[in-house]
């Protein structure tokens, strides 16, 4: 069992790589936070089940860290794109 979780682990590690395309010709900002997200639940996903095969469990640690961290990325960049309800927009000026 612990050789099927091992082999899961490194598959989901190849499908997440490839999502490291998307972060690098994202066409707009949104994409390549998507595809962070992406970065990091597979991530996430790969520690769990390296770390259920293993038994460690420091992994299992590091993988609610970087869940909670996950989180708290996504809020900031939320944050920064977001406009407020009573800033003017472009279409205001026209």
């Amino acid at each position: 069992m612990a050789d099927f979780l091992l082999i899961a682990a490194a598959f989901v590690l190849a499908m997440v790589a490839l999502g490291l395309i998307r972060i690098l010709r994202g066409p707009d900002d949104a994409d390549r936070m998507m595809a962070a997200q992406l970065l990091g639940t597979g991530g996430i996903a790969s520690l769990l089940l390296a770390g259920t095969a293993t038994g460690e469990a420091a992994t299992i640690d590091v993988a609610l860290t970087l869940a909670l961290l996950a989180a708290f990325a996504s809020f900031a960049f939320v944050k920064a794109h977001s406009t407020p309800a009573d800033a003017p927009t472009p279409e205001d000026d026209a």
